[in-house]
């Protein structure tokens, strides 16, 4: 399998998406704003990546508005976070052939484009 999720206004993803020359032909590529993520594409991810803290992104606006910064968070609640709101995705995500990238870090990237 290969797949991509990503936000289809972040530059960043699509930067990502342009610099490693993907495409739907070779991905299956889920905009994740306008085709939200279910619980068991979630579910499916944590089990490549090993938690759902992994996935959480702690630089969405809205980790610091809801105050989440100052809470301790468990796994339950990273789990409904990213299912309420897309932005607390770490992304791009990127899934290929049973090997999960998480963000964009550049060890990420270069990681991914390896697998390619």
């Amino acid at each position: 399998m290969r797949k991509i999720y990503h936000l289809g206004k972040c530059t960043t993803c699509q930067r990502i998406i342009k610099d490693l020359k993907v495409t739907p032909k070779n991905f299956r590529m889920q905009e994740i704003r306008s085709e939200k993520i279910t619980a068991a594409q979630l579910d499916e991810m944590m089990k490549f990546a090993g938690s759902y803290e992994a996935l959480f992104s702690r630089v969405a606006i809205a980790y610091k508005t809801r105050g989440l910064k100052n809470k301790k968070l468990t796994e339950k609640d990273y789990r409904r976070l990213i299912l309420e709101e897309d932005t607390f995705l770490k992304r791009p995500v990127f899934i290929i052939d049973g090997k999960i990238f998480i963000g964009n870090s550049k060890n990420m990237i270069a990681a991914c484009k390896s697998s390619l």
